[in-house]
């Protein structure tokens, strides 16, 4: 059977949710993108109220020098508390790990790059035995990856995806030049008559798809796998009831739930489960 996961948006939602949820991913402060939910590693003992559930660390940010002293205190931290594993991009992550030899997984989570079972393999004899995939393949693809790699699989199938992330400002330099004061927490960009969500961080900018993803039709097919569902900028209400459509689908009513979740929103899709991926050179026009 495959696990319900979350990126929960508050602690709050953490208890709403928490007995229909298998765990959760949230990061630490300055050491994450794309998670929701950062809390400070002097905060981490809250994790002891949520003992019985799979929980995920996001430490998935590109690390500099001067962050690897805070990672390894961080990283040795961690491994006093139940975390099933901690979510990677840099390999600074996976050193350390191997000199510390901590009770937690390892998962390779490179949003772009974790695109097939070569390169998973690869990681997992190097100590990754978790994967999170990335959200630009197709289902058949996921499946493909299943059958030729070991390493446990996490896989979106709801919500907004991420899309890109920058070290810069991009909110905040745009409201400093326009001389502009704006205290929201997410922001919108515009672009030929598509909404994204941005979010401006201490740690830069990150920016999300204009649609949101529904992937509970392929929900059956994913057996052994953690289902990760994204709450960034969903109503908490509508959320619980999809968490319910996700834990209560069968062959019987997948057809009426995947369609409860179209009703819900005017900008669902399914993202690239079922669109190849295809990059075309342009002509370089003068």
């Amino acid at each position: 059977m495959s696990k319900i996961i979350t990126i929960p948006s508050s602690i709050d939602e953490i208890n709403k949710t928490l007995n229909i949820i298998d765990g959760f991913i949230i990061g630490i402060d300055n050491m994450s993108v794309n998670t929701n939910l950062n809390i400070s590693i002097n905060s981490i003992s809250i994790l002891d109220d949520y003992k019985d559930k799979d929980i995920f660390i996001s430490l998935n940010k590109n690390m500099h020098n001067i962050d690897l002293k805070c990672l390894k205190d961080i990283m040795i931290k961690l491994n006093s508390y139940n975390i099933k594993g901690v979510l990677y991009y840099d390999v600074a992550v996976l050193q350390i790990y191997k000199e510390i030899k901590p009770n937690y997984e390892l998962v390779w989570s490179q949003e772009h790059s974790t695109t097939n079972y070569s390169t998973i393999n690869y990681w997992y004899e190097k100590g990754a035995k978790y994967t999170y995939l990335s959200s630009d393949i197709t289902f058949e693809e996921i499946k493909e990856i299943k059958q030729n790699s070991k390493s446990t699989l996490l896989v979106n199938l709801f919500g907004y995806l991420p899309m890109f992330v920058s070290k810069r400002h991009i909110v905040k330099n745009y409201l400093n030049y326009f001389k502009l004061k704006d205290s929201s927490k997410i922001n919108y960009m515009e672009k030929e008559n598509k909404i994204y969500p941005i979010m401006d961080k201490e740690i830069g900018t990150m920016c999300y798809s204009n649609n949101i993803l529904n992937g509970l039709k392929y929900s059956l097919d994913l057996l052994d796998y953690y289902i990760v569902l994204n709450s960034l900028d969903i109503d908490l209400n509508k959320f619980i009831c999809i968490i319910n459509l996700f834990r209560n689908v069968n062959s019987k009513n997948i057809e009426d739930s995947n369609n409860k979740i179209n009703n819900m929103f005017n900008n669902v899709d399914l993202g690239f489960l079922e669109k190849k991926t295809i990059y075309k050179v342009k002509k370089n026009d003068k």
